[in-house]
C-alpha cells in the first residue's frame, strides 16, 4: 500500500505541474491562478488571430520537418554504414555520435554558432537552427534505425542480388520496405525534438521566432493564459509526435 502511495505522490509531482498548464489555458480569468472565473477557448482564439504566432508556427513547423527529412535519411545511411563495420568501432562512433546529447545544450548551441556562423559565415537564420536540431536529432535517428536492421533478413538481399539486381535496386525493393515503419518513427521523433528545442533556437534563430522563443518573449513582458495555450499546443504536438512514432516503429521497449 505505501508503494501505491509513493507512487501516486511522484506521478502527482512529475505530471501536476503539465496538467495545470493545460487546465489553466482554457481559464476566463486574465490572472494564472485560481480561481480561473469559467471554462473559455477565448486564449486560443486570441493565438488564431496572432500575427506573430503563425509566423512562429510555421518557422517551427518548417524546423521540425526539414529536421525530420535531413536526419533521417542522414541518420539511415549512418546506421547502414555502422552495421558494416566491427562492433568495437561501432561503438566508438555511437559514442562520438552521441556527444551532443549528452553535453548540455548551452554548450552544443555556443558550439554551433561558434562553426556555422563565425567558422563557416553563415548568417543566423533557420537554416542554422535545422543544422544544430540535426545534430542532436540524428542520434536517436541512427539507434532507431539500427534496432530495426539489426532484426534485417540479410538473406533477403542476397537472393535479391543473385536474381540479378544492382545494389540500388536491392535496397529500394527489398532493404526500404522492411525499414520504413523505423525510418517513419525516426522522422516523428526527429520532429519532436525540433519542435521542443528553445536552446539552440535562441542563439541561432536571428530575427525570427519559433515556438519556443515566442513563448520565451511572451512570459517576459506579460503571464497570461495565452501562453498556457501555446504550450499545451506545443504539448500536444510533441506527445502525440512521440507516440506516433512509438506506434509506427513497433518498439516495444527493448532493442
Amino acid at each position: 500500500m505505501i508503494w501505491r502511495v509513493i507512487l501516486g505522490l511522484f506521478l502527482l509531482f512529475m505530471l501536476g505541474p503539465i496538467a495545470l498548464v493545460v487546465v489553466f489555458s482554457f481559464g476566463a480569468n486574465a490572472l494564472i491562478g485560481f480561481p480561473m472565473g469559467g471554462f473559455t477557448l477565448d486564449w486560443y482564439g486570441k493565438l488564431v488571430a496572432d500575427t506573430g504566432f503563425h509566423s512562429a508556427f510555421w518557422t517551427s513547423l518548417s524546423a521540425a520537418f526539414s529536421t525530420a527529412i535531413l536526419a533521417t535519411l542522414t541518420g539511415m545511411l549512418a546506421a547502414i554504414g555502422l552495421m558494416k563495420v566491427t562492433p568495437g568501432a561501432t561503438r566508438a562512433v555511437l559514442a562520438a555520435l552521441a556527444l551532443p546529447v549528452l553535453l548540455p545544450p548551452l554548450v552544443v548551441a555556443i558550439a554551433i554558432v561558434v562553426l556555422f556562423v563565425r567558422g563557416l559565415g553563415l548568417g543566423l537564420g533557420l537554416p542554422v537552427v535545422v543544422l544544430g536540431h540535426i545534430l542532436v536529432a540524428q542520434p536517436f535517428v541512427i539507434l532507431i534505425v539500427m534496432a530495426r536492421l539489426a532484426r534485417f533478413d540479410q538473406a533477403t538481399v542476397d537472393a535479391a542480388r543473385d536474381l540479378g539486381a544492382t545494389r540500388l535496386a536491392a535496397f529500394r525493393l527489398v532493404t526500404l520496405p522492411q525499414i520504413a515503419s523505423a525510418l517513419v518513427g525516426a522522422a516523428l521523433v526527429s520532429a519532436a525534438i525540433s519542435l521542443d528545442d528553445f536552446i539552440i533556437a535562441s542563439f541561432t534563430i536571428g530575427g525570427g521566432n519559433t515556438i519556443s522563443t515566442f513563448v520565451w518573449g511572451k512570459m517576459r513582458t506579460t503571464l497570461d493564459p495565452s501562453i498556457n495555450a501555446i504550450a499545451t499546443i506545443l504539448l500536444v504536438l510533441t506527445v502525440g509526435l512521440s507516440a506516433l512514432a512509438l506506434k509506427v516503429s513497433k518498439y516495444k521497449g527493448q532493442v
